[in-house]
């Protein structure tokens, strides 16, 4: 048996799969149904100043037929009493004591986070979780991603709440941003027990191009709102292994951004966090999903031999390099698959218009096209845009080139092999 515990900055919650802030944690009997389906935590939708949300609020982006690959959302703070969420804390904790709730917060000034930490905490909660990436209106409130984007002031209202809190504080970064490392660092300087990462990417869903009015329209008009879902999970993971590779950093993470299944969270844990958030498909599919994500982690953990999520956490991170650093020698080739091939010839489409004009039309009359390996760069589109698992595997070459990285090579330390088709 695989022990899931999960240790988020002083967090515990029975496995690391959290639902994130956002409507699938708005009330208290939501996240009752949520614990019942095995999620082990719940950031709470952001509490503060109640505010009046619009309709619609909801955007999805379509990629070849899957609908919501891409989810938007101008939907802001709760806009429910904070009477009513501080009573369904205390009602949550005392029937689930052994789950993490995690209280999303967002006001202003000192005296404010001083006043909603301490009714968060005197409600139950195990942790806060301070907004500092909400990237549409709040943010033009002077809050969100505009403290998420100072790092001063990311650093002294985290120092704010630290001060004032009784329990761990997660600081939510924006990606809003073009590098995340100094904004993790400042939410560490203010005294952050761990951070969360990503909120969503600002963005406009899409056009109704008939009426011209963005996406998604409220009457006449439109916003730009919050990007998440599927579709953003690689801007996430670079974000994470960003902070989790910094020296100076060595927080604990709570992963956000795209986990749909048990093989998303993995790869978040590989990346370094120590717990993961989920959000939009919860909302496209229900609780349940986590039914299969829990399954799949520990099948995968016994496989593996990690007995505890310390075993796997960050062990992917060594291994994240800059380009300078990859061994410009390591030279690989497309290999087909002539009994899976089914003749489809995108490979040979993507090849020639797209890539390195390697994969030519069979000489034999064959639908099985041809790679010319001299030509041939590795570059994996092909493998990309086949049809049929396993049918286009790229395979090393033993070129006969030692090791050598293009830093080295700068430095008169190593020797390159030549191109293709160089001569």
């Amino acid at each position: 048996m695989v022990d899931l515990t999960s240790n988020t900055g002083g967090i515990i919650s029975p496995n690391p799969f959290w639902l994130a802030s956002a409507p699938p944690t708005n009330s208290g009997d939501q996240i009752k149904r949520a614990f019942d389906h095995g999620w082990g935590g719940a950031v709470w939708k952001t509490l503060g100043q109640p505010i009046q949300n619009v309709s619609s609020r909801f955007g999805g982006h379509t990629v070849r037929g899957v609908k919501a690959a891409g989810f938007n959302n101008i939907e802001l703070i709760t806009d429910r009493p904070l009477e009513s969420n501080f009573r369904e804390i205390i009602d949550v904790k005392k029937q689930y004591p052994k789950h993490a709730v995690i209280v999303s917060l967002m006001v202003e000034t000192e005296d404010e986070w001083k006043d909603i930490i301490k009714r968060s905490i005197d409600a139950g909660a195990d942790g806060l979780e301070l907004n500092f990436g909400c990237p549409h209106g709040m943010c033009e409130r002077g809050m969100g991603s505009a403290v998420g984007q100072e790092p001063k002031i990311n650093e002294r209202i985290t120092s704010w709440a630290v001060k004032y809190s009784t329990v761990p504080v997660l600081v939510k970064l924006t990606p809003n941003v073009g590098n995340i490392v100094p904004h993790g660092l400042a939410a560490k300087r203010g005294g952050a027990h761990g951070v969360s990462l990503i909120n969503t990417i600002k963005s406009i869903i899409g056009v109704d191009i008939d009426n011209f009015i963005p996406e998604p329209r409220v009457d006449k008009l439109s916003s730009n709102g919050g990007y998440c879902g599927q579709a953003v999970k690689p801007i996430a993971l670079h974000m994470v292994a960003a902070l989790a590779r910094d020296r100076e950093f060595g927080l604990p993470i709570s992963g956000i951004g795209g986990v749909a299944n048990w093989r998303d969270a993995v790869e978040f844990l590989l990346l370094g966090s120590n717990s993961v958030q989920v959000c939009t498909e919860v909302m496209l599919r229900g609780y349940r999903v986590v039914e299969d994500m829990i399954e799949g982690l520990t099948t995968y953990m016994e496989e593996k031999g990690f007995k505890k999520l310390d075993d796997m956490i960050g062990r992917a991170v060594p291994q994240y390099s800059e380009w300078g650093d990859l061994n410009m020698n390591y030279e690989t080739v497309a290999k087909i698959d002539a009994d899976k091939c089914i003749g489809c010839q995108l490979c040979m489409t993507a090849c020639h218009d797209g890539a390195h004009q390697c994969i030519h039309p069979s000489l034999n009359g064959s639908r099985v096209p041809r790679i010319d390996e001299s030509e041939c760069v590795g570059c994996n589109l092909c493998q990309i845009v086949c049809p049929v698992p396993d049918c286009i595997s790229m395979v090393q070459v033993d070129n006969g080139w030692k090791p050598g990285t293009w830093n080295q090579f700068t430095r008169g330390e190593a020797e390159l092999r030549p191109k293709k088709g160089s001569h």
